[in-house]
């Protein structure tokens, strides 16, 4: 088996050789030699194993800010990477290329990572984000080299749509220093329809590592899709229940992957829904303008 391919650490197996994935709510049966729908775990004789451990798609020094975390170690540096894959499958699928498919991508061993990251100390880099596609599916790799960055001193980012079971987020916790979370929507309307997922396992980890990191809060507002003032308010008091000082950055979506309509929203609307959720809401910041 390549090297790229390590037994999944959250799995059950069946007699009938299938194997559930227990990493997110899907909770997906997988036949054998059939491979997930988040693209990252495939079925070898009854056992999972996933196929993207180490695989690299992308590597940057980014601004903190570009993540975007506004509020944690602003004008600092972070060393950015992804794998391929993703858990939902969103129509408006900003980095569809890398999260839709088996992306190619180069082989770096978490402890490779872990020292590319203290080379860049010296340019300002504060550490790890796991980012560009959904990191969650790509967990074993994100686990062992937030363990390693964790002990150099440096800080681990989760840059995430939220959706992870309780077991496999709360073993991760103690490593991760900062999460920009996705709120895609505020309805359970939204997320089957355009996600293919469900929103109250994104609250539920939203409510869970506010407890334990910093966290800012992400939404792409899709006009007549999830920009009505009566959602963003509600989003925004939801939050605010939890800390009206968790930043929400209400970002301007474009057309791509298998939505190319509506036409974005104008930044005037914009502006005024920032408005509307800094009612609840110490810090609203407006994105993609």
């Amino acid at each position: 088996m390549k090297d790229s391919f390590v037994l999944s650490k959250y799995q059950e197996s069946r007699p009938d050789g299938t194997a559930q994935c227990c990493l997110c709510p899907h909770q997906c049966v997988i036949k054998p030699d059939e491979i997930s729908r988040c693209h990252t775990r495939i079925n070898k004789s009854g056992k999972l194993y996933a196929n993207n451990y180490g695989l690299i798609t992308a590597i940057a020094l980014d601004p903190i800010e570009k993540k975007p975390l506004h509020f944690f170690h602003p004008g600092s540096f972070i060393l950015s990477v992804g794998s391929f894959g993703c858990n939902f499958t969103c129509s408006f699928c900003q980095n569809w290329r890398i999260s839709q498919s088996c992306a190619a991508g180069r082989t770096l061993s978490p402890s490779d990572l872990c020292q590319i990251a203290k080379d860049r100390v010296h340019e300002g880099n504060i550490g790890v984000a796991y980012t560009y596609n959904e990191p969650t599916v790509f967990y074993e790799y994100v686990a062992d080299t937030a363990k390693l960055v964790h002990d150099a001193g440096l800080l681990n980012v989760l840059v995430t749509n939220g959706y992870l079971s309780e077991k496999p987020r709360d073993a991760l916790m103690p490593y991760i220093d900062a999460m920009n979370i996705d709120l895609k929507s505020f309805t359970e309307t939204f997320y089957q329809k355009h996600c293919k997922g469900s929103l109250g396992p994104v609250l539920e980890t939203i409510t869970a590592c506010h407890e334990h990191c910093h966290i800012e809060i992400s939404t792409l507002l899709i006009p007549g899709e999830n920009d009505s003032d009566r959602e963003v308010t509600e989003l925004s008091e939801w939050l605010a229940s939890i800390s009206p000082d968790i930043p929400l950055h209400l970002n301007r979506y474009h057309p791509d992957y298998h939505m190319m309509q509506p036409q974005p929203i104008s930044v005037t609307r914009l502006e005024y829904l920032a408005g509307l959720a800094s009612r609840s809401l110490t810090h609203v910041v407006i994105g993609n303008v």
